[in-house]
């Protein structure tokens, strides 16, 4: 895989960033997330708890502050791994429709049993995100977080305003790329760290080991907040509202589907 450090995007049109991204990573999309995935699945939230300092229940409260909800309604967690946004949408709305859909039966099969010592129902899906399996105008309210930079995202973004009904929202979240060079260095040898500290605290496997490079070349190859919510306008989508966290390193977006 080549150093993605080494390659400046910001100019290039989406589809050919979307397309160098899928270039460069899709080797690790194909053949190695799965595998990561079903090796990380049983201490995910807690390593990344550990990886983030402690930060990783404030990072998760303050994108669900920014999730609106009404009775009734039906939403749809896409990436949903082990299920922590779509119980937390249940305990603020216990009414709500949830569907979650992941790549993972590993890490849906955590967040059923989360759902389940809860009294929780979550209707879960195991398929590709970039092609949803639900009709046009279907959901109220649809959330992704931590996942996009594993994605062709502005494919994904596409299926979501699909399904999503016209006047519905899309809540975003993620480890993005920091505006600031500098910062965006500091950033990567944090990260280059704690992997590694993590890795040996949770005994990972050998699939979840040979990735730590992966990880930082998907950050370097992504987007900024700001180009993010260039790319959810691209979309289609209006009201675009987006919130950066630690200087860029986290963004959380808002986005409305044109509609009444």
């Amino acid at each position: 895989m080549a150093n993605g450090e080494g390659i400046l995007l910001g100019e290039m049109h989406f589809a050919d960033r979307e397309d160098t991204r899928e270039k460069l990573l899709k080797q690790v999309w194909t053949e190695e997330l799965n595998d990561v995935f079903a090796d990380v699945a049983g201490y995910y939230d807690r390593a990344n708890h550990v990886a983030s300092l402690g930060m990783w229940n404030w990072f998760r409260n303050s994108f669900l502050a920014t999730i609106e909800l009404q009775s009734g309604q039906r939403a749809l967690d896409v990436c949903a791994g082990t299920n922590a946004v779509g119980l937390a949408m249940l305990r603020k709305q216990p009414d709500l429709q949830v569907y979650a859909m992941d790549r993972s039966t590993a890490m849906q099969e955590v967040g059923r049993q989360r759902a389940a010592r809860e009294g929780f129902h979550i209707e879960s899906v195991i398929g590709d995100v970039h092609k949803l399996p639900f009709p046009d105008n279907h959901f109220d309210v649809v959330t992704l977080q931590w996942a996009s930079r594993h994605l062709r995202i502005m494919d994904v973004a596409r299926e979501v305003h699909r399904v999503l009904k016209p006047g519905g929202h899309f809540y975003h979240c993620d480890m993005l790329r920091p505006g600031n060079r500098t910062i965006e260095r500091l950033y990567y040898a944090y990260l280059r760290v704690s992997l590694s500290v993590t890795a040996v605290l949770f005994r990972s496997g050998m699939a979840a080991r040979n990735c730590k490079k992966y990880f930082i070349d998907t950050l370097s190859l992504f987007y900024s907040v700001e180009e993010f919510s260039q790319l959810l306008k691209h979309t289609g989508f209006d009201n675009v509202q987006a919130r950066s966290l630690l200087l860029g390193m986290i963004g959380f977006h808002r986005a409305r589907k044109p509609g009444p």
